[in-house]
């Protein structure tokens, strides 16, 4: 009889509690049952209740790729919505079968990131055709011409950050032309082909001579890679022989200044492009080689592509294609506490994320307690 006056004294409990209308809790940022259910006025009816995105990203899991879909998931969850992130090591037949795996689920929207000309087209389509929503970032969609124009496809500027970048370079070389160059590049890749048309650009102007150009082969361990065979070219040019290194991307960068440093070649400068707390920390070391990096904030595109994600969520217009504007980091703006979240201080409209920001997003982080 005890046992039964304790369950019967629980089950009243929760009849109170119901009764009171006691609220479940959260998970993910997202409410469940009546919670979910309550409407917000001014805000699309479309963009709430239980709203799960995933973002697919074609890269290795380095500093730039952990602050992109950190931008995209706190802006998400900021919404309301439940954010699912995916890295496939730029593995592309993984990164296929992700974006399938995604599709067959109840996603709302996909975020995709790098993926390649050849397989993008019929890897997207299928999520089109079930009425999901896509928003791609440096993913080149073209099929024989054809193209998917319900898809917004996002991109950093590529040109205008191989411009401040070689910019960057030859100023270091004012009163010699060309600057001799070891440039760190591997084609196939949508963005960093289209910052080979402009260094081609600077060649064919006599503004700058290639004396070898390397890449990657272990995109497991890029830093690794890249500082091994940097360090193998060396060898081959004497002091005073090479003027800079060029690294397209940053991974390539920091292998190219871990073998500066262990061979001690003071004399060549070092110019990349994109940024991580990483390369500022060794841009600042006493008397680092790295003097300068073009880039664009990757929180800042994560968050830009979670609007513009929402935004088709909602019904609402948006772009078919949308470039975000790189700005140049020179080595002596950075202060011995400068990172990436208070890069903003030193570098003039740094991470500015105002585009697409509609005040019906407003009252969802208002909701949600979040802001990004």
């Amino acid at each position: 009889m005890k046992k039964v006056g304790i369950v019967l004294a629980a089950l009243v409990a929760l009849w109170v509690l119901a009764a009171c209308g006691a609220k479940p809790a959260t998970e993910g940022g997202q409410p469940s049952g009546s919670a979910a259910n309550e409407k917000l006025q001014g805000v699309p009816e479309e963009v709430q209740g239980n709203i799960k995105i995933a973002v697919i990203r074609n890269l290795p899991s380095d500093d730039h790729t952990k602050q992109f879909l950190d931008g995209a998931r706190s802006e998400g969850e900021a919404f309301g919505f439940k954010v699912d992130t995916f890295i496939s090591e730029n593995d592309d037949a993984k990164f296929q079968e992700l974006v399938a795996q995604a599709i067959q689920k109840d996603y709302r929207g996909l975020i995709i990131s790098h993926g390649k000309k050849d397989y993008a087209y019929d890897m997207i389509k299928p999520a089109l055709d079930k009425g999901m929503k896509v928003v791609t970032f440096d993913t080149v969609i073209d099929k024989n011409g054809a193209t998917l124009p319900d898809v917004t496809t996002t991109f950093q500027n590529d040109h205008m950050l191989a411009t401040l970048s070689l910019e960057a370079l030859v100023g270091q070389f004012p009163n010699q032309q060309p600057a001799r160059v070891i440039k760190l590049w591997f084609g196939g890749v949508p963005p960093l082909d289209r910052r080979e048309e402009i260094y081609k650009q600077y060649e064919q102007q006599g503004k700058i001579k290639t004396l070898e150009t390397i890449g990657p082969t272990n995109f497991q361990d890029v830093q690794g890679d890249i500082a091994s065979k940097v360090s193998a070219v060396l060898a081959k040019y004497p002091p005073g022989s090479v003027d800079a290194i060029w690294g397209s991307w940053d991974e390539m960068a920091k292998g190219a200044y871990k073998a500066l440093e262990e061979s001690g070649r003071k004399d060549i400068r070092l110019i990349s492009i994109d940024i991580s707390n990483q390369d500022i920390n060794l841009m600042r070391e006493a008397g680092s080689p790295w003097v300068a990096t073009a880039a664009v904030d990757p929180k800042a595109i994560g968050i830009i592509d979670m609007r513009l994600l929402a935004k088709k969520l909602a019904g609402e217009p948006t772009p078919e294609t949308y470039e975000l504007e790189p700005k140049l980091v020179n080595r002596d703006q950075l202060k011995p506490d400068t990172n990436m979240t208070n890069l903003k201080d030193v570098v003039p409209g740094w991470g500015e994320a105002v585009d697409f920001d509609e005040p019906w997003m407003k009252l969802l982080r208002e909701k949600y307690g979040k802001h990004s």
